[in-house]
């Protein structure tokens, strides 16, 4: 059995002003239709069905998909909601410039505008206010996120164990990592890949080795990805193999905005987690692991926007696979 928890401190359960919760929801129900139908949308509001229209669609769709991630993940999300007014002000200029191409349905493009100068001042009314009740609070700084996972293996605690102490290997089934090299001592240096191609690489240390039992790591003073964990190795009820227990705590790049944008695609670590645990299990119950050509790194939100019929992962990738597994 495996389950993943994630509890991120950053903004405290969501807004608790209504119409913030509202104009949150109104940025989903517009971004969701602009991201996968962005034609429908272009021939509702009146403006030329192109190549050209159909991507600014997708843009303006996504814009309002972070804002609404945004502003669910703050108790105050004052800047999420300025940056709706910000893109009102986008979305009023765009309107403005298709009318001045002579907008095949006018009518349609001027009433897209009323309902955009609507939304502008319900945006301006929020911002304010919420700009005013933040500066009756105490300033507090994004908390760092923290993470608690658990999958049972069909393995001994030693086998499961030697194979989580080799840090070299986790990239054969930690599908963000590019590499990790030991260094010296207790130290290993490590390169992640993060959303949108970026990578980030720090440097981490052993701080508790129980063989067996438990293996603990910080990274070290400095680095640019501040994180923590541990993972402790349990022998399963009824000799059902070994429950592994792993408890990660990092603190997000770019703070409460990087762990929110990072969540809108997919790539945020309770997601990475539970992908990478299960991808452990089968290569200690297997010796490889199984991947879908639609996702074969894990889960990803941009993948499922555009969904198709699974198809079988090309060959020489397999071998790719199987070559990782086996060093």
């Amino acid at each position: 059995m495996s389950a993943v928890t994630a509890v991120s401190k950053n903004g405290g359960g969501g807004p608790k002003d209504p119409v913030a919760r509202g104009l949150g929801a109104f940025s989903f129900a517009l971004g969701v239709p602009q991201i996968t139908s962005p034609g429908r949308v272009n021939r509702m509001i009146g403006v030329r069905d192109d190549a050209r229209n159909r991507m600014w669609m997708r843009v303006v769709g996504a814009r309002e998909i972070v804002a609404g991630v945004g502003i669910f993940s703050e108790r105050l999300p004052k800047e999420w909601v300025w940056a709706r007014v910000a893109g009102d002000t986008m979305d009023l200029a765009l309107l403005a410039a298709a009318l001045r191409g002579k907008s095949p349905h006018p009518t349609r493009t001027l009433a897209a505008t009323g309902a955009v100068i609507g939304a502008f001042a319900a945006d301006v009314y929020d911002g304010v206010r919420l700009t005013r009740d933040a500066a009756d609070e105490p300033e507090t700084g994004a908390e760092p996120v923290q993470i608690a996972a658990t999958i049972t293996v069909r393995r001994d605690r030693e086998e499961c164990y030697a194979y989580w102490r080799d840090f070299e290997r986790f990239p054969s089934f930690m599908a963000h990592l590019e590499e990790v090299h030991a260094t010296h001592g207790e130290r290993s240096h490590w390169k992640a890949r993060g959303p949108l191609g970026m990578t980030v690489a720090w440097d981490a240390q052993v701080t508790e080795d129980v063989p067996g039992e438990r293996i603990s790591w910080s990274s070290v003073e400095g680095s640019k990805v501040d994180n923590s964990g541990s993972v402790r190795f349990v022998a399963a009820p009824a000799d059902q193999g070994t429950e592994i227990h792993l408890e990660l705590r990092y603190a997000p790049p770019a703070g409460a905005f990087g762990a929110t944008f990072a969540k809108i695609l997919g790539e945020e670590p309770a997601i990475q987690c539970k992908d990478d645990l299960r991808r452990f299990k089968q290569i200690l119950e297997t010796g490889e692991i199984a991947r879908s050509d639609g996702s074969p790194e894990g889960q990803l939100g941009l993948r499922q926007v555009k969904q198709r019929p699974a198809q079988p992962v090309a060959a020489e990738e397999l071998d790719t696979v199987d070559d990782a597994g086996a060093s």
